[in-house]
């Protein structure tokens, strides 16, 4: 696959799997200097880790980063009790294995893209994070104030998850598959997205990601709906490291936020509130380069 000049995505520089304590497997890649500053990578809806992004910025500022496949997504092992914080406890394992921490969690990075905003938050709380990136990141679509902002047709598949998780669970796993995502995803996307997301380099490498990441079939991505679409286990309110969030005012995405994620900026303690009026929701390969160094910036001035 080619380098793109404009969305720098390549294939993975390493890829690497570990054996955790309950005999579960976690896969995941890497892209960046094998010493640089961790950064974990939360990617979104049925995705698996292989979809990377500003490879060169990565070798500029020394990050290295980490994309884990969620349990039951790409070759993760399924985890019938999946929840925000056992994925957090899986990446703690990550960064035992990686021999980034001693006795005590090491510093790292985390960036969440669209649904996996809502693992990255979770993240924060967990590890022991210098700064959260949340990139089109998918909302708390239960808290009172953003909920009313809802399309009613999301409201309603809420609704469907709160009263009968099993059946919608069920009709997940029944109906969804990876080339049905990459449809729904270039139907609801406006035409800056769709100007990244069908280049043909790009495209590609999207449409195997989402492959990958249905390879096991839809029950991880239909426990991530449950996951999210719910009660947060962890609230933004609670995440104390800085935060940067990043929204495009061209994102035509309905499941992403309903007002930009203004609302969920003024949740957080220390947060800055990019809206790129230009942009929509593909600004994580057309603007890498700010969203790392912001990161980066981040990371240092907690070093000091």
């Amino acid at each position: 696959m080619k380098i793109m000049t404009r969305y720098n995505i390549s294939p993975a520089a390493r890829t690497n799997r570990l054996l955790l304590p309950d005999n579960r497997t976690i896969h995941w890649y890497e892209w960046g200097p094998i010493t640089g500053k961790p950064l974990i990578f939360c990617t979104g809806a049925g995705m698996s880790g292989s979809l990377g992004f500003g490879e060169k910025t990565l070798e500029r500022l020394n990050i290295r980063l980490i994309a884990p496949d969620r349990p039951g997504l790409g070759f993760s092992s399924q985890h019938p009790a999946k929840s925000l914080v056992s994925f957090a406890d899986d990446v703690a394992e990550i960064l035992k294995y990686l021999r980034l921490q001693n006795h005590d969690l090491p510093k790292c990075m985390v960036l969440g893209f669209s649904q996996g905003a809502v693992f990255a938050i979770a993240l924060a709380k967990r590890l022991n994070v210098t700064g959260l990136a949340i990139v089109s990141g998918q909302d708390q679509f239960s808290y009172p104030a953003t909920q009313k902002l809802l399309q009613q047709e999301l409201f309603n598949l809420i609704k469907q998850r709160n009263e009968t998780p099993e059946q919608f669970k069920q009709w997940i796993c029944d109906n969804i598959t990876s080339g049905w995502l990459l449809g729904f995803i270039l139907a609801t996307s406006s035409e800056v997205d769709l100007e990244c997301y069908s280049q043909p380099d790009f495209l590609s490498a999207y449409r195997q990601c989402l492959s990958e990441g249905l390879s096991q079939g839809a029950e991880g991505y239909a426990q991530d709906l449950l996951i999210t679409f719910g009660q947060w286990p962890v609230s933004p309110e609670e995440i104390s490291c800085p935060v940067h969030l990043w929204y495009g005012k061209l994102d035509a995405s309905t499941v992403h936020s309903p007002d930009f994620g203004a609302t969920l900026s003024r949740r957080f303690p220390a947060a800055e509130y990019f809206l790129l009026e230009k942009e929509g929701g593909s600004l994580l390969w057309s603007r890498a380069d700010s969203i790392l160094e912001k990161l980066a910036q981040a990371y240092a001035e907690e070093k000091k």
